[in-house]
């Protein structure tokens, strides 16, 4: 692919655009020496405006979505690629959420501009794990466990029960829950079934990748064995 078409696609503008970027001397390689749109050079060697060219098309990121920003590309309030570089949004191919996390959760959220790997980890054959912290209105009392774990549990208005879910318990009203669904505020709703009710609801892992200590509303990018990580069985 010509340099004027991939920096175009990777969002730094249209390709009359980044022809003014070459023509200006703004991209060069990493010893400062300036390129021309047909030059070949290596990905990683290539500078606009002396700072490292953006990942390639097959980018997966990590986000630590902070609580009040939506899971959306339009939106009246804060949007989740509000806290990413402005082109990321524009990128091609399209960089998009994988699935989502309603506004009042915060905590892990992936971004793929790979449709297959995006399907790979939604499908619910893949039963790709969700970990997530919560914290809740009233004492746990006992048996929560036991009925997530049944198989059973019929969230209200639907017809197929939820798939076996793991719960461990951190304290009298805090919890970990795994699951391998990506119902509409699942976590939230299984807890309503058993009678409480969730005030805080943090993810912390997907699959076998950790959130980690990532800062909150920061992002990075993933190499190729964390992305492996994500079809991996989460650690306890």
């Amino acid at each position: 692919m010509k340099l004027v078409k991939l920096i175009a696609n990777l969002g730094y503008g249209s390709r009359k655009d980044v022809t003014q970027l070459f023509r200006s001397g703004r991209i060069t390689d990493a010893d400062g020496e300036v390129l021309y749109a047909d030059d070949v050079v290596p990905h990683e060697t290539i500078r606009v405006d002396d700072e490292p060219l953006d990942p390639p098309p097959g980018l997966v990121l990590m986000l630590n979505k902070p609580l009040g920003v939506t899971c959306s590309r339009k939106d009246p309030g804060r949007i989740v690629y509000d806290l990413l570089p402005p082109r990321y949004s524009v990128r091609t191919p399209a960089l998009s959420t994988v699935g989502r996390l309603d506004r009042d959760t915060s905590g892990l959220l992936l971004f793929t501009d790979d449709g297959a790997l995006l399907h790979r980890i939604i499908s619910p054959k893949a039963q790709v794990a969700k970990v997530y912290e919560a914290t809740l209105a009233q004492d746990l009392r006992g048996e929560e466990g036991a009925l997530f774990a049944s198989g059973t549990l019929l969230l209200e208005s639907e017809k197929e029960p939820l798939a076996p879910a793991a719960l461990d318990v951190l304290g009298p009203r805090h919890a970990r829950l795994t699951v391998t669904e990506g119902r509409y505020h699942q976590v939230r709703r299984m807890f309503a079934a058993a009678g409480n009710h969730v005030e805080t609801l943090r993810r912390i892992a997907v699959g076998a990748l950790p959130l980690g200590d990532l800062p909150l509303g920061e992002w990075r990018a993933l190499d190729a064995a964390e992305v492996a990580l994500i079809f991996a069985t989460p650690t306890s």
